[in-house]
């Protein structure tokens, strides 16, 4: 594949030869390319190259700057080629299939109409600009500049802070030990609906119970319960049989079999990396957008749709003077954007060095907040036509999270013409969602872990991706059981969801206050041609790591109100939860104690700037410049 130009391009970038002389024997330099050296570890990111080209010049400022008659010996390496993506378009869809997840879906529009409507937009703009998207370019710029993973990257940047990859990869499992299985609910439903009739529709089935009674129904009371209530708690995940934590049962095994046919559709869109995950996206990323759009002409078209709207968008401006408004905004531009998960940095990683990641953060970002706000009008079209079929208002038939999507929009689904195809492409769109996503968690630990250990892992990646995923299915058979559904609330709130904050807040410490945002300006300037503006310079200093520390200490204090009141949890259960945050946080403090004791050498000064100090010896990251002196 061919390299983008760049403003940086100099002879040095291209994949030619050149010696250096040491004891009259010559050798070649670190940026040689030779393709026939069987013992090839480095992975460089430089695109294989045909061409000669001429030697950098003393004069370069990338050059090594020798004494005079000073002499180098250097080892001869060989680069192996990084991937790039097939396509600018690959890219761009991965990131915004990543972003882009059940959440916009599920959670966006419940928590706008909650805190004030189009009033909450305000505050989720702000958070937006001065926050998530700050973060969300420091992240794509890293992975493209640097060319690793979430492990690899920390020895150019502070070797001390590697641990914060680790916590990334453990954080990575704990998703995929309980997102996949949120995606077999929706793959049970799609089996569900290839019927004359969908089986949430009556309350004839054999799992209905004598309170169950149709939405439609004039008697339809509080205590009552709908049909698609009970097939999601009584069919689908057969709660009753199980008390929560307290006794989970046995796992069930048409949901263990669901989920399993997600990791296969896993397991082949990342055993071969972008090859294959490039081809997926297209699908992935783009079918979920056709089928909201049809689903928003189906809504706005349905009766009462026009007073859901409203209920969705009338701005409550007294809202905005309440903290928990602002702290709802911040976590949610926060989560939607997903910077932290380690997923950009290694989608990043395999773009071309002069590809302009500027232009893509504000593309995907924008991308990502608009269709939140799309998802928003296609559900509470249909809340607002459940209301006037219900004869009541809005807020009494709106659900948030796995509810919305497993048991209202159903719902609501069952009462329209034609309701067998729509159920289809509604759990479709479910579907494709929650792939990309589990895509790019799964690819953030894969590509750390590949570019980490190259000889062990890099070389068998096929065989490592199978490995990996055939333990994460094994850990999560638990969210199959029939207490399943708790253990998969629980693990949203301690596995990701508190750790996550506490580790993008070091990420971002790691990066703008001991690599130096002044550093790492001159990185972008090399990719892109110019540095940041002085807004970005700002926001990376002060408010971006200011966001992210209001956020962690807002959620731990509120904690259990993030588990909600749906569930029970035994008491226990809040000291395994802690016991699982830490699992991941630990891991930070850990690797600088090994680092500073362990690692290092010399007196507390050296230990420190060999701990804090980026580590030269790692080689040049520019094209062409990869490769180890002695």
């Amino acid at each position: 594949m061919e390299r983008s130009a760049s403003v940086n391009n100099s002879s040095e970038f291209g994949g030619g030869h050149s010696s250096a002389s040491t004891a009259g024997r010559s050798t070649a330099t670190p940026w040689t390319n030779n393709k026939e050296s069987p013992n090839n570890e480095d992975d460089s990111n430089e695109d294989d190259g045909d061409t000669l080209a001429t030697p950098a010049k003393v004069t370069d400022p990338l050059a090594p700057r020798l004494a005079n008659n000073e002499r180098v010996l250097v080892v001869s390496v060989t680069e192996r080629t990084r991937e790039t993506w097939g396509q600018k378009a690959e890219f761009l869809l991965a990131v915004i299939g990543f972003a882009v997840d059940l959440g916009n879906v599920w959670r966006f529009p419940y928590i706008c109409y909650q805190n004030g409507g189009g009033a909450f937009l305000v505050p989720y703009c702000l958070f937006l600009i001065f926050g998530g998207l700050p973060l969300f370019y420091m992240e794509l710029a890293l992975g493209q500049f640097h060319r690793c993973g979430c492990l690899s990257i920390w020895k150019r940047i502070c070797p001390a802070l590697k641990g914060v990859g680790y916590a990334i990869c453990l954080i990575d499992i704990y998703m995929g030990m309980y997102y996949n299985t949120i995606i077999g609910w929706a793959v049970y439903y799609l089996f569900a609906s290839f019927t004359s009739k969908l089986p949430w529709t009556s309350c004839d089935n054999p799992w209905n119970t004598d309170n169950c009674m149709p939405v439609t129904s004039e008697n339809f009371t509080e205590l009552a319960t709908s049909p698609a209530k009970e097939f999601f708690e009584r069919r689908v995940l057969e709660s009753y049989k199980g008390n929560g934590l307290d006794y989970m049962g046995p796992v069930k095994p048409t949901l263990a079999l669901c989920v399993f046919g997600v990791f296969v559709l896993v397991y082949f869109s990342l055993w071969k990396g972008v090859r294959s995950a490039g081809k997926v996206v297209w699908v992935t990323a783009l079918a979920p957008y056709v089928v909201l759009i049809i689903l928003l002409v189906r809504g706005v078209s349905l009766p009462g749709a026009d007073e859901g709207i409203k209920y969705y968008l009338t701005p409550e401006w007294h809202k905005l003077k309440n903290s928990k408004v602002w702290i709802d905004a911040a976590s949610q531009i926060f989560f939607s954007l997903g910077p932290g998960f380690g997923t950009l940095l290694a989608l990043s990683s395999y773009n071309k060095f002069n590809n302009n990641c500027y232009r893509d953060a504000l593309i995907t970002s924008t991308i990502n907040c608009l269709t939140s706000f799309l998802a928003g009008f296609v559900i509470f079209s249909v809340l607002g036509y459940m209301a006037y079929v219900q004869k009541t208002s809005i807020d009494k038939v709106g659900l948030e999270g796995p509810g919305l999507v497993f048991i209202v929009y159903p719902e609501a689904i069952a009462t329209m013409s034609g309701s067998v195809f729509w159920s289809i492409i509604f759990f479709l769109m479910l579907i494709t969602l929650g792939l990309d996503s589990t895509f790019g968690g799964l690819e953030a630990m894969i590509t750390a872990l590949c570019d980490e250990y190259p000889r062990a892992i890099g070389r068998r990646r096929e065989l490592f991706v199978l490995l990996l995923l055939v333990f994460i299915f094994l850990c999560a058979l638990p969210t199959m059981t029939y207490g399943g559904v708790v253990l998969v609330n629980f693990l949203n709130v301690y596995g990701p969801g508190l750790a996550i904050l506490f580790v993008v807040f070091v990420e971002a410490a790691g990066v703008f206050w001991f690599y130096g945002v002044d550093r790492f300006s001159s990185d972008v300037e090399q990719m892109l041609g110019s540095k940041p503006g002085l807004f970005w310079r700002i926001c990376w200093t002060y408010i971006s790591p200011v966001f992210l520390l209001t956020i962690f200490i807002f959620s731990i204090l509120g904690y259990k109100e993030m588990l909600g009141e749906e569930y029970y949890y035994p008491d226990w259960s809040y000291k395994v939860g802690w016991a699982v945050t830490c699992s991941s946080v630990l891991c930070i403090p850990m690797y600088i104690i090994y680092k500073f004791c362990f690692a290092t050498k010399g007196d507390c000064r050296q230990r420190l700037k060999d701990s804090f100090q980026p580590d030269d010896s790692s080689g040049s990251v520019v094209p062409g410049q990869q490769g180890t002196s002695v």
